[in-house]
């Protein structure tokens, strides 16, 4: 939801930010944005938890480019803001923003992600980026081999932190934040929030600010849910009979594994359909090019697993089908926060 009375300069962000998000179609603050920029300018640790859709990439975002242009050394090796999210696909979409944001500017940034040239990863980081964005993993894979340094940091970011927690990354934020210092500002951004992510706060955290948007855990209210009980043999009939009661449908279905995941996708294309499986054992490349069809909808059928319904930022999407029930009701929230 944007705010309708509030313009990014009111908010303390740069003219010139203010102009690179014009160029976007982007000219008012939605209300995290509203809520989490000016807190983050003054210098405070923030625990914000607003919905799937919300704008909280911008919400980080704008802050922490703002800070970095209005230091004078750029030159300073170490790098300066920290961003980790749980998968590759979100830790994209937020690099892809980020780069927007710093086009014609002398920041640069890096990303570091599993299942990319690890290589060329090292490259970026000899040219001596402003900015990280990281997943949990790779990241402290290139900790442990002293490939990066995060202790000078002035900005630590946990994007999705509930997400990392679902998804068994505890030890690995813990680890990564242990190796930066403890006076920088740190700030966590989430759809939910659950208790767990209270431990990450508390114990990394100092008296953060605390903002929601929204019910806690709560989905969009603009979002017609629907439901059919069949029998587990009949799911793929009921998915068949959706999809045909609703032609045009261009949409994501979810599944729990990743070997239904692919069945499903298999069957559909086996069908007619123009389907295709996102999950964990595709390599990055096959990823993308999965994700560049359908964002140009050359596929209207996404078959994912969980690892999809964080970072998947795909407009117009009309319709979430639920194949197989999430194992936690959060996941349910982002699920279907893609819509």
């Amino acid at each position: 939801m944007e705010n309708t009375t509030l313009h990014f300069t009111d908010l303390g962000i740069d003219t010139r930010l203010e102009t690179q998000l014009a160029h976007q179609g982007i000219t008012q603050p939605t209300d995290i944005q509203a809520h989490a920029v000016p807190t983050a300018l003054a210098g405070h640790d923030i625990f914000a938890q607003s919905k799937t859709g919300s704008g909280k990439t911008l919400a980080f975002l704008l802050p922490a480019v703002q800070r970095v242009m209005k230091q004078k050394a750029l030159s300073k090796r170490d790098p300066r803001v920290l961003i980790v999210a749980p998968t590759r696909e979100l830790a994209t979409q937020v690099f892809t923003q980020l780069r927007l944001l710093i086009a014609g500017t002398n920041i640069k940034a890096v990303k570091i992600l599993g299942g990319e040239n690890f290589n060329d990863q090292i490259k970026a980081l000899r040219k001596e980026p402003q900015f990280i964005v990281a997943t949990p993993g790779r990241l402290k894979d290139m900790i442990k081999r002293k490939m990066v340094n995060i202790r000078s940091i002035e900005y630590c970011v946990l994007d999705e932190a509930d997400e990392m927690l679902n998804m068994g990354f505890y030890e690995d934020i813990k680890d990564i934040l242990k190796n930066t210092p403890n006076d920088k500002d740190s700030w966590l951004f989430s759809a939910t929030m659950p208790p767990e992510v209270n431990v990450i706060a508390k114990k990394f955290m100092h008296d953060p600010k605390e903002i929601t948007v929204g019910t806690k855990n709560s989905s969009a209210k603009n979002i017609s849910h629907q439901y059919y009980i069949v029998g587990a043999r009949e799911r793929y009939n009921a998915l068949g009979a959706v999809i045909s009661l609703n032609t045009d449908i261009f949409g994501c279905v979810f599944c729990r594994t990743k070997i239904e995941t692919q069945k499903v996708a298999d069957k559909l294309i086996k069908d007619g359909y123009k389907a295709a499986a996102i999950h964990g054992d595709l390599s990055q490349n096959q990823r993308d090019a999965v994700m560049q069809s359908f964002r140009k909808k050359k596929i209207q059928l996404l078959i994912a697993t969980d690892v999809a319904a964080r970072g998947l930022d795909i407009p117009l999407i009309q319709h979430v089908i639920n194949y197989d029930l999430p194992q936690v009701p959060e996941d349910y929230v982002h699920r279907i926060g893609r819509t």
